[in-house]
């Protein structure tokens, strides 16, 4: 990676989870964590955020952990507080508004406020350890309102902000508690990014009519004093590293007992984090009308879904873990044989190289969220496949990586039958086309790595130069090969 900031300045990256080394001065972070620590050590920086600890009595000083060019510093939060910045306007108001679920907004003025005072306290922790050449770069829904308390505080440095999942058309975005006081903490910063472009022209639309603020320039807009821009950047992964892992996983010990356990079957496969807008449920759904429809492949395949629980604190996600394990088991219990389990249903993590053994494995990889900002699954997916022989995606048209990947087969998650229509088209698929579809996806993912990402969004935030539009948006295959129709 380039260095995009100035020689005297460092990189100031803050983030609800930071990922703090391990006693042999390494880190355990992945993915998207690795590309931002890898920017922080080229040119020295610090990564600052939430200790992952909830206290009764907290300490106004961050705790300081020096390893290499890097300073982490994590902060605890009171236990009270946790539960109405975080349980409660972070995973109750802005998570569903943001997937475009109005009917799950609960929440309350005091979690309003809660959020507020947490991303207060967070500023006032952070504003002594900043110098005044430092960038500084905010990620996700956590802390929005960070950029607005710092600049309250005196600080003059050029702030970028990521948000990571989607952000909705003006009519949903609206509904949210404080809306206003959002978006005036949107416009502190010095840039604002998002996945794909329809989430930044949606928060484009909520500026201008809320009378927030007017363009000025290519993606450039102006409240009162302070120009800002608003940004496309559709987050990578490092493709040939994930392909070279999925190829050493052959020999996992989880990904040979799957093979062993499969006898001839062929395998499908679905990786999420227990959550609503994975669309797990209707994904379920799918498979269920997919084997009934095509009883010719009863006991030929099996439905592998890995989904890790999550936010077990937040009584809707218990609610939903109970309702997808009965859907299993349901499912199972109607459709399965003596001698096969249509579904595998598992609510555990699984490894980073065994994962990538099973996705590699798969036949047909299933990735259907009803909302997401980019989903790196379906990227892995394509990642980890043999060449040779590679699966097919079927793709939710819903998530912010159908812009990059449109050489899947592209679904609408809520249309069962189609999807299922789709299963049985991924399986039947001829080897050319799978081939076809799988280049055309790996030279995209190799084109817009995690690396690209995370440069392209540096090098506009310190040099102030118009956000270029993502590198692959709207260059599509054709109809033919794009969507997903019922057979016939």
């Amino acid at each position: 990676m380039e260095r995009p900031l100035g020689a005297s300045g460092r990189l100031v990256v803050i983030s609800n989870r930071v990922p703090l080394p391990a006693k042999d001065g390494n880190s355990s972070a992945g993915g998207l964590a690795v590309a931002l620590e890898a920017a922080l050590k080229q040119h020295g920086g610090l990564w600052f955020g939430w200790s992952g600890r909830t206290v009764d009595q907290v300490e106004n000083a961050p705790q300081i952990i020096e390893a290499g060019k890097i300073t982490f510093a994590v902060l605890d939060v009171h236990r009270k507080d946790f539960d109405l910045f975080y349980t409660g306007f972070a995973n109750r108001a802005l998570w569903p508004i943001c997937h475009y679920r109005l009917d799950l907004l609960q929440v309350d003025r005091s979690q309003t406020e809660g959020y507020f005072r947490v991303n207060r306290t967070f500023a006032e922790a952070l504003a002594p350890l900043l110098g005044p050449d430092d960038t500084i770069w905010i990620h996700d829904y956590h802390f929005i309102p960070l950029a607005a308390e710092l600049r309250r505080l005196g600080c003059r440095n050029r702030i970028g902000f990521f948000l990571h999942i989607p952000w909705p058309p003006s009519d949903i975005a609206s509904a949210l508690p404080a809306y206003g006081r959002l978006q005036n903490g949107f416009t502190a910063y010095d840039l604002v990014g998002f996945h794909t472009k329809q989430d930044a022209d949606n928060f484009r639309q909520c500026l201008l009519r809320e009378n927030l603020g007017f363009p000025v320039g290519d993606g450039e807009y102006q409240v009162g004093g302070h120009r800002f821009r608003i940004g496309a950047f559709p987050v990578g992964i490092d493709a040939d590293a994930f392909a070279e892992t999925a190829r050493a996983a052959e020999r996992n010990p989880t990904v040979r007992r799957m093979r062993e356990s499969m006898e001839k079957r062929r395998l499908i496969i679905g990786v999420d984090r227990l959550d609503y807008s994975k669309g797990i449920k209707e994904r379920i759904e799918s498979y269920s009308c997919f084997i009934r429809s095509n009883p010719q492949f009863r006991n030929k395949v099996v439905y592998l879904q890995v989904t890790p629980k999550s936010r077990s604190d937040v009584p809707e996600y218990k609610r939903m873990q109970h309702q997808i394990a009965e859907q299993a088991g349901w499912a199972n219990g109607n459709l399965g044989e003596v001698d096969w389990t249509p579904i595998r249903y598992i609510n555990k993590t699984i490894g980073h190289m065994a994962l990538a053994g099973l996705y590699r494995m798969a036949r047909v990889g299933l990735v259907t969220p009803l909302r997401d900002g980019m989903n790196l699954v379906a990227k892995e997916f394509v990642a980890a496949q043999d060449e040779n022989d590679p699966g097919v995606l079927i793709l939710s048209r819903f998530a912010g990586a159908m812009h990059e990947l449109d050489a899947a087969l592209l679904v609408n998650p809520y249309d069962t039958e189609t999807t299922a229509a789709a299963i049985a088209r991924a399986l039947e698929m001829p080897l050319e086309e799978r081939r076809e579809r799988w280049r055309t996806m790996m030279d995209r993912l190799r084109g817009n790595g995690i690396d690209d990402w995370c440069q392209g969004f540096l090098d506009v935030l310190t040099s102030g130069k118009s956000p270029v539009p993502p590198p692959q948006e709207g260059r599509h295959v054709s109809s033919r090969r794009r969507v997903a129709h019922a057979p016939g």
